[in-house]
C-alpha cells in the first residue's frame, strides 16, 4: 500500500459488471483519460483462470497492470493489496483502477469496506460503477425475449447490480433511444439505490459525465446487501471457464483478421448446438514479427451476436500467440473440446497454418469464500 507519509491519498476505482459487459474498454479509456491529465494510474485484472486476454489488451495499451488469477478480488483479497503493492513500488500511482471478475458480486462487503476499514489512511474510494451490455440487461429483467442464462447465473447478474452505486448501460450504440430509455427505466425501478447513465466505452460516448463521478465522488455509507451463498455458489458453478494459449504458425503470411473471425464464428456455431449461452468469448492474437504493443483481437458476447474485430493488425503475419478466454453456461469439458475442434477446423481452412495448443485450463468456479465481509462500512 502507499506509504502513510504520502501526500495525498491514492484513488480506488472499481469498475464491475457481468462477463461481456465492456468492462475492459471502459478501465482503458479511464486509464487514458488520467494519463492525459497528468496521473499515474495503475490497473488491476482479476480472473478465475490464468492466461487473460484483459491483462494483454491493457498492457498491449502502455499502463502498468497487475493481474490476480485464481479467484475474485473477495476470495484473494490479500492479492489484491500485494498487486497494489507492486504497483505502488513501480510507479506510485495516483490512482488504482481495479476491474473484478465478471461472474462475481457482493464486492461492496468484501472488498470496499475491508479496503476503507483496513487501509482508509491511504486511499479515497470512488463510487462502485456496474457496467451492462444493453441487449444482455434487457433480457434478464425481462425486457426483451433472446437467449438467456438459468435463474442462478441470473441472480448474481441481478446482485452486482443491486450493490452498484452507478449502472451504466455501455455500448449504447446497439439500441435505438426508445430501447435505451425503456431499459434505463427498467434498471431504476428495479434498482433505484443506483444512478444509471448511458455511455460508449467503445466510442468515447456520454463518458465525462460518468468519469468525472468517479474522479470526484467517495463511496458511501451503506448497509450490506444480503447475498444467499449457496445460491451465489450454485450459479458461478454452472458457468463453464476455459483459458487456452495457442501458438500460430504458417509456411505463409496469413490473414489474422480472417482466422481469428472464422475461430470464434465456429466456436459460436457449436456452443450453439450444444445449447450453451455464451457470457464471453475473448482472444488476443499477439504476432512474433510486430511492433510492442501490436495485437489483433476479437469478442463475442452473445449466442446471437456477431465476433467483432476490436483491434485489427496492419499486416498479414506469419507466426504468433493466441490466447483464447471462454465463459459460457456449459460443462468444461465440453467447452475444451469446442475449442479443439474449432482450432482443428480452421487449420483445414488454412493448409498452411499450423496450430500448437501450449496452455489449456478449464474447470468450473469453486464457492466464494471471501477474506472479509464486512456487515458496516467503517467510517472515513
Amino acid at each position: 500500500m502507499p506509504e502513510s507519509s504520502s501526500p495525498a491519498k491514492a484513488r480506488y476505482i472499481m469498475i464491475g459488471g457481468f462477463l461481456g459487459a465492456g468492462k475492459t474498454t471502459a478501465v482503458a479509456k479511464l486509464a487514458q483519460r488520467l494519463t492525459e491529465r497528468g496521473l499515474k494510474v495503475g490497473l488491476i485484472t482479476n480472473d478465475q483462470g490464468r492466461e487473460l486476454v484483459d491483462t494483454q489488451m491493457l498492457r498491449a495499451k502502455g499502463f502498468a497492470t497487475e493481474e490476480i488469477p485464481g479467484g475474485c478480488f473477495c476470495c484473494r483479497f490479500n492479492s489484491l493489496v500485494e498487486a497494489a503493492d507492486r504497483l505502488t513500488t513501480a510507479s506510485q500511482p495516483d490512482v488504482f483502477i481495479a476491474e473484478p471478475v465478471g461472474s462475481c458480486t457482493d464486492l461492496v462487503a468484501t472488498v470496499t469496506y475491508p479496503l476503507r476499514r483496513i487501509y482508509g489512511d491511504h486511499f479515497t474510494i470512488a463510487p462502485v460503477s456496474v457496467l451492462v451490455d444493453p441487449v444482455r440487461a434487457a433480457r434478464v429483467l425481462g425486457l426483451e425475449s433472446g437467449g438467456n442464462f438459468s435463474e442462478k447465473v441470473i441472480y448474481i447478474y441481478k446482485k452486482q447490480l443491486e450493490e452498484a452505486d452507478i449502472i451504466v448501460i455501455n455500448k449504447l450504440d446497439l439500441l435505438g433511444p426508445e430501447r435505451v430509455d425503456q431499459l434505463h427505466a427498467g434498471l431504476a425501478a428495479q434498482f433505484p439505490r443506483a444512478t444509471v447513465l448511458s455511455a460508449s466505452a467503445r466510442a468515447g460516448t456520454n463518458l465525462d459525465a460518468w468519469y468525472s463521478r468517479l474522479e470526484r465522488d467517495v463511496h458511501g455509507m451503506s448497509p450490506t446487501m444480503e447475498v444467499d451463498y449457496d445460491v451465489y455458489a450454485d450459479g458461478e458453478a454452472l458457468l463453464g471457464w476455459l483459458n487456452a494459449t495457442v501458438e500460430l504458425e504458417a509456411t505463409t503470411a496469413f490473414d489474422t483478421e480472417r482466422v481469428l473471425t472464422e475461430l470464434a464464428r465456429d466456436i459460436q456455431d457449436r456452443l450453439r448446438v450444444q445449447h450453451a449461452e455464451v457470457a464471453h468469448l475473448k482472444m488476443t492474437y499477439s504476432p512474433a514479427e510486430a511492433l510492442a504493443g501490436e495485437i489483433a483481437a476479437v469478442n463475442l458476447v452473445r449466442n446471437d451476436f456477431v465476433p467483432e474485430l476490436s483491434l485489427k493488425l496492419p499486416e498479414p503475419s506469419k507466426r504468433g500467440q493466441l490466447i483464447i478466454n471462454l465463459r459460457a453456461e456449459n460443462a468444461p469439458e465440453a467447452l475444451a473440446q469446442t475449442v479443439r475442434d474449432a482450432i482443428r477446423t480452421v487449420q483445414e481452412l488454412t493448409p498452411t497454418l499450423v496450430a500448437q495448443l501450449h496452455h489449456l485450463e478449464h474447470f468450473r468456479p469453486g464457492r466464494p469464500t471471501p477474506t472479509h465481509r464486512d456487515q458496516l462500512p467503517a467510517a472515513n
